[in-house]
């Protein structure tokens, strides 16, 4: 399986490191008391252990690898929901308002959700664009760089750039 050659965290709230990460976040200071004003006071996605920019939301099972939490403290206007689970890799980046989207409403009842499709994976080292889409069941290879406003609904191997809607391999990254 896939997941096999990941090394994933499961952020719990009294483990050591989430602290540590939380207020060490390579963030500016402004940008770190309106998360923590947001996200510790106001309850605004306080149930993610890791910081998460104040105009962005997580939800549910995100499950992330060593150096991606920054990118949740300073990408803003991100949508991040994990009902059917979502693996992100070490040293992946992403920009502001990204969508990653792990579970679609039921076709008969709108106000629940499938929840019989796979997790999203994304792999190590990828990149993803500002605005660019992640449906659910994808899963990415390492060293993928999908372009801004790329709508990515099927699964890519490793070391590709792809873009578009829907998305397309457009290079080899090598």
């Amino acid at each position: 399986m896939i997941l096999d050659r990941f090394k994933y965290r499961n952020w719990k709230k009294n483990e050591p490191s989430n602290v540590v990460e939380y207020f060490f976040s390579p963030t500016t200071t402004n940008i770190r008391l309106v998360n923590f004003f947001f996200q510790k006071i106001m309850r605004i996605n306080a149930e993610v252990p890791f910081m998460v920019h104040f105009t962005s939301t997580v939800s549910k099972t995100v499950f992330i690898g060593k150096g991606v939490a920054q990118y949740f403290a300073n990408s803003g206007g991100c949508y991040i929901q994990g009902i059917n689970k979502i693996y992100i890799g070490d040293h992946t980046i992403f920009a502001p308002g990204i969508k990653i989207i792990s579970a679609n409403h039921d076709k008969k009842d709108f106000s629940k959700h499938d929840k019989t499709t796979p997790p999203i994976v994304i792999g190590k080292n990828c990149w993803l664009g500002a605005n660019c889409v992640i449906l659910p069941g994808v899963q990415l290879g390492d060293n993928v760089i999908v372009a801004a406003g790329a709508v990515v609904s099927k699964s890519f191997p490793s070391d590709v750039v792809i873009g578009g809607v829907p998305a397309k391999i457009i290079s080899k990254n090598e």
